[in-house]
């Protein structure tokens, strides 16, 4: 069984983290054990996502089991007197970004969604490597991530240990490709088809 720790914060973006979370929730649902344990992680709790939803996380960021995969979602933006929200302020977080270094190390892979791939740009994770991000977020992953190749037209992006991938629901076909590549793609299209979801295989 891998352990996947999705990262919460406030303004994130409700189905960059959801989506991952049914992927791998649902995934070998029939086996026993079943292949991941999802859980998710915050600096505090509770967590307040996009458009009022409340969430309790299951760990703290200094207390929870080790990580086999971490998923950093995304969501956020700059409000109108330019201070930011969501991923764009958490990327300046000195407790968010040590942990996905932190944690980094020791798991088997980084995953993130959306503008979560500002946050591992301003860890480092991403230097020398090729990503993807929202279509909308473009001059913000140049700032955040400087020494990555961008590729905007990519779905998703997989430098082996680490895999972004654009905007939102793409988090869910990154999400089934990683099963894919860990379980088998007979797994992933079953997942697929439980969740009546047609993804970009």
């Amino acid at each position: 069984m891998r352990t996947v720790a999705i990262l919460l914060f406030n303004e994130i973006e409700v189905l960059d983290f959801a989506g991952p979370f049914e992927v791998f929730g649902v995934a070998g649902r029939h086996d026993d054990p079943k292949p991941f344990r999802v859980f998710t992680v915050a600096e505090r709790g509770p967590v307040y996502a996009r458009n009022g939803l409340s969430i309790n996380p299951t760990y703290l960021l200094n207390d929870h089991p080790k990580a086999d995969i971490i998923i950093v979602p995304g969501g956020g933006g700059n409000h109108a007197d330019g201070t930011s929200y969501g991923s764009r302020r958490e990327m300046d977080n000195p407790a968010v970004l040590n942990w996905v270094r932190r944690a980094g190390v020791t798991a088997e892979l980084i995953l993130s969604v959306c503008t979560g791939s500002f946050i591992l740009g301003k860890a480092g994770l991403l230097d020398g490597l090729a990503a993807t991000t929202h279509f909308l977020a473009v001059e913000g992953m140049k700032q955040a991530a400087p020494k990555t190749d961008l590729r905007l037209t990519e779905r998703y992006v997989d430098n082996g240990k680490i895999i972004t991938s654009a905007g939102i629901s793409a988090g869910i076909d990154m999400s089934l490709y990683v099963v894919g590549r860990l379980l088998g793609k007979n797994v992933a299209d079953e997942t697929a088809r439980y969740m009546q979801y047609d993804y970009w295989t």
